[in-house]
């Protein structure tokens, strides 16, 4: 599923009234063994994917009760399983650490912090922000935080799974940079005021260029205005970071030459450039990028039609393991866009090369994409691990998905490592996604919940995830859909005491 623009999730409505919870009891036929991938038809029991046969008997009916929500009432919910999320938690704390070391500046130089110390404050920042946009980075914070055992107490396990809250970091750092860096142009103003030489005075021009780029960036980043306009954000983002990156080299030649010579026994300045913490920051922040774009292809892709709302396209030149996501886009200095991609190799050993991404009409981007299949289409960075990664954490789970959601959960279907139900709801999901897919959602749970939404309407979400985690006895729920389902499903389980985890959207 995209992260951007292109995704379905973005053209869905942001808030929600998580408070409000329609009745509480839910009565549900006992499920029948799956007989095929036509089951999800309108011939289909309301909410199940399996077909009762007219010689069997009906089906004694299970009742199941919603529980009261946690807590003293709606608004310490909303701190506890809202306000006080994980991404805000990490962010408060890297803030929190910059702030410490901003104190002990100030009072190890009596009041006023010296430029160079500001600075690789400022530039240590800026490549942690990086890094947590780096993929193979990411990648192996995930990897260090799922390696953890089943063994290991559940309630350790639920907070490992938060890893997808990385964005806090990136966001936390990205911002700690700005007002650090802000706080250096002001000691440069200072400086040179007080110094007036051809060294100091490119070292200030160079400082008002940064500080700028950084303004603009942080500005494009806020929610409201990456969610209106997204394009401007990724183009904001993309070019102001390039001229600041370079910038931060030519500024920190020119502050070198400015800052060696207020030593006692002043060294060259290529010797003091690689003895200061700020050249090797900007080495690793620069190496993020090129790791990124370095790996920039054109690749051949092999569509298949699945409807007029939707297009699976192939992709032959590699192999990809389950779980991984990859940005794809066909003009790559202007906007890039985000899926799940899914194993050719279903799991049966058959050894197929190659993967897929489901692509649904959600915007101009994705419509385009369907009516007219494109040939080839550009491939940026390292495959990065997702959110459904951390499933496999946990030893049962429940799937939950709307629509074209159903694309990132094929891979940890495909992956068939953790026990699981699934319930996807969607409209006319043979028409719409193709009985491949449905086939290969029965085939991951034959008593998969599929909900047609064309003839049964919307369903109660949060009733039918808790009946999948009372009869299965899940440790978790995994939900793929828009941010309003999204975010009304993970409240609804976690304020009932069940561990639940959507996508982070704008982090």
């Amino acid at each position: 599923m995209s992260s951007s623009s292109s995704s379905s999730d973005a053209t869905s409505q942001n808030s929600v009234d998580v408070e409000k919870d329609p009745g509480r009891d839910l009565t549900i036929p006992v499920s029948a063994p799956s007989t095929s991938a036509s089951s999800s038809s309108s011939e289909s029991l309301p909410c199940d994917s399996s077909v009762v046969k007219d010689e069997q008997l009906e089906p004694e009916p299970i009742t199941f009760t919603l529980p009261d929500k946690k807590g003293h009432s709606s608004f310490t919910r909303w701190l506890d399983y809202i306000f006080f999320s994980y991404y805000r938690k990490t962010f408060s704390i890297i803030f929190a650490a910059n702030l410490i070391a901003f104190i002990v500046l100030i009072v190890h130089n009596r009041g006023w912090p010296l430029a160079p110390e500001v600075g690789t404050a400022a530039s240590s920042n800026l490549m942690v922000a990086l890094l947590f946009r780096q993929e193979n980075f990411v990648n192996l914070v995930y990897e260090i935080a799922v390696a953890c055992p089943h063994s290991v107490p559940l309630w350790i396990r639920r907070r490992l799974a938060k890893v997808f809250h990385y964005g806090g970091a990136h966001s936390g750092a990205g911002v700690a940079a700005v007002v650090w860096y802000i706080m250096y142009t002001v000691v440069t103003t200072r400086d040179y005021i007080l110094l007036h030489n051809h060294a100091s005075l490119a070292n200030l021009i160079t400082s008002y260029v940064l500080c700028t780029m950084f303004c603009l960036i942080l500005a494009g980043a806020h929610p409201t205005f990456r969610r209106k306009y997204h394009d401007y954000f990724e183009a904001m983002h993309r070019y102001s970071g390039w001229v600041a990156l370079v910038t931060f080299w030519i500024h920190s030649v020119f502050a070198g030459e400015e800052y060696r010579k207020r030593d006692e026994h002043p060294k060259s300045l290529g010797m003091y450039l690689i003895t200061t913490p700020n050249f090797w920051t900007l080495v690793v922040s620069t190496s993020c990028s090129f790791l990124s774009w370095g790996r920039l292809r054109l690749r051949e892709v092999y569509p298949e039609h699945l409807s007029d709302h939707a297009i699976r396209l192939h992709f032959k030149y590699r192999d990809m393991r389950p779980f991984y996501g990859l940005k794809v886009s066909t003009r790559p200095l202007a906007e890039w866009h985000a899926f799940a991609t899914i194993p050719d190799d279903d799991g049966t050993g058959s050894g197929s090369k190659g993967f897929s991404i489901v692509i649904s009409n959600a915007g101009d981007w994705t419509k385009a994409t369907i009516q007219n299949p494109p040939k080839k289409l550009w491939v940026r960075g390292y495959p990065l691990h997702g959110l459904l990664f951390t499933s496999k954490l946990f030893k049962r789970i429940v799937v939950v998905a709307t629509g074209s959601g159903i694309g990132p959960c094929l891979s940890l279907l495909y992956a068939d490592v953790t026990p699981r139900r699934v319930l996807w709801s969607t409209p006319n999901p043979s028409t719409t996604f193709g009985d491949k897919i449905v086939e290969a959602v029965t085939k991951a749970d034959p008593n998969a919940l599929i909900w047609n939404t064309r003839p049964q309407g919307r369903p109660d979400m949060i009733k039918l995830t808790w009946q999948l985690v009372q009869e299965s006895n899940a440790e978790a729920v995994f939900i793929i859909s828009n941010p309003k389902i999204t975010r009304k499903v993970v409240y609804g389980m976690e304020s009932r005491g069940i561990a639940a985890y959507g996508a982070i959207f704008d982090s």
